[in-house]
């Protein structure tokens, strides 16, 4: 699914930088030609402007008859026997052929525009038509028009350099193209690289949840079979099974609240969703809860908190539940006698929580993967503890949530500390 993906963005992404580069080959060989023709153009207005100041002289002595045999002339120099002018033709001020070089007209001059590009008949300079540019000039002396020059010169070479310049473009083009694709695949990977990820997370996700939901529903269904299947006499009995059934229906509904909570409660909160709230008062309330006090009376329970206020933009609820869960977290694997500090306390322009433990630990392999949901560090940290693999990703969960960081510090049988940090 993924790859077919990942073609698929390569080929859109192909497809339109492909076609900004075409676009872009098209319109700078487009403007090659045009400056080439214009080059052309002038060289050829050049030349007929010394052709037709030839004529004046020729007009001036009052010749009745133009030899054009001995012109153009490009500046001082004749052109040589292979020159590159196809015809000239002097047209009279009534565009009547009067004299011709090369190539006769087979027409009498109409209205011509100055510049034209035609094409000529095989035999003349190739066994091929051939284009040819043609400049027609009005030729005026003192102020009055004489007649018109034409002349022509081929577009063999112009021709010629523009298609090496397109088979140079279209080389540069599918080697452009070949980058493109490589580096469309490559960029189409990054991309699809969190999408992926997530998917894997999903189905992970999806894999615990199951494998989690099986065993209390495998409970509940084998305690209700056997409670159905008791003798009518079998009273206590029985009503220990429906105990049973009601203690893994009620270990259900905190997973599935936990889930749900896990699925409905991503990205940050919104700021209207926040109020100020004064963490001391907040984690003095939290300790004296029945909840806390139940899991910490075998435990010493420290509260170490400022004498001023800390206020924070938070949501209450939220956060008790992120504390509460660090704490009860705590208290499952400290061993009983044992010591749990609750520190309040103030960092620049930040808040600062601490959940310090004297537990089992947490060994250091373990500790990039304990936020992750359903992880358990060893058998010692299973479901027979209480725990469902929820609690410290749905408090890291909110801590984000909150625009803070939960972080942990642990040593194997010396404990565990855990940290909130708050923006102020």
């Amino acid at each position: 699914m993924f790859n077919r993906s990942r073609r698929n963005l390569t080929g859109w992404f192909m497809l339109s930088m492909g076609s900004i580069l075409l676009t872009f080959a098209g319109i700078s060989y487009y403007l090659t030609a045009i400056e080439r023709l214009r080059t052309l153009d002038y060289l050829l207005y050049k030349k007929a402007q010394v052709v037709a100041a030839t004529i004046q002289y020729e007009h001036r002595n009052e010749r009745s008859q133009l030899d054009l045999s001995n012109v153009p002339y490009l500046g001082n120099l004749p052109l040589p026997p292979n020159s590159d002018t196809v015809y000239a033709r002097w047209y009279n001020a009534q565009g009547q052929l009067q004299q011709f070089f090369g190539v006769a007209a087979i027409e009498p001059l109409k209205d011509a525009p100055e510049f034209q590009t035609l094409t000529i008949g095989a035999g003349i300079l190739s066994n091929q038509p051939v284009l040819v540019r043609q400049i027609t000039l009005p030729v005026q002396y003192q102020k009055q028009r004489v007649g018109y020059l034409q002349i022509a010169v081929p577009l063999t070479q112009v021709e010629s350099e523009l298609q090496h310049s397109l088979l140079v473009t279209l080389i540069c083009i599918l080697i452009t193209l070949g980058i493109i694709a490589g580096a469309g695949w490559a960029l189409s990977g990054l991309a699809m690289q969190p999408i992926q990820a997530a998917y894997d997370h999903l189905q992970r996700f999806t894999a615990d949840a199951s494998h989690e939901l099986r065993t209390p529903l495998a409970a509940i269904l084998s305690n209700a079979q056997v409670g159905l299947l008791a003798p009518h006499d079998a009273g206590e009995r029985k009503h220990q099974r429906l105990e049973k059934i009601a203690e893994v229906a009620k270990s259900m509904t905190t997973l599935i609240s936990s889930l749900l909570f896990l699925a409905r409660c991503s990205g940050q909160l919104a700021a209207e969703a926040l109020q100020p709230v004064d963490l001391v008062n907040t984690l003095r309330e939290l300790v004296n809860e029945p909840t806390i006090k139940t899991v910490a009376q075998s435990i010493t329970l420290n509260l170490e908190v400022p004498e001023q206020a800390v206020i924070v933009n938070v949501d209450r609820e939220l956060l008790q539940q992120a504390i509460t869960n660090l704490v009860t977290n705590a208290c499952k694997y400290t061993p009983a006698g044992g010591r749990i500090d609750l520190r309040l306390f103030t960092h620049f322009r930040q808040a600062v929580i601490q959940v310090e433990d004297t537990g089992i630990g947490i060994p250091e392999s373990d500790l990039p993967y304990i936020f992750e949901r359903f992880y358990r560090v060893n058998a010692s940290r299973s479901r027979e503890t209480g725990g469902l693999g929820l609690g410290l990703a749905i408090a890291q969960q909110i801590i984000a949530a909150h625009r803070g960081t939960l972080t942990v510090q642990s040593q194997v049988g010396k404990g565990s500390i855990f940290q909130i940090t708050l923006p102020r």
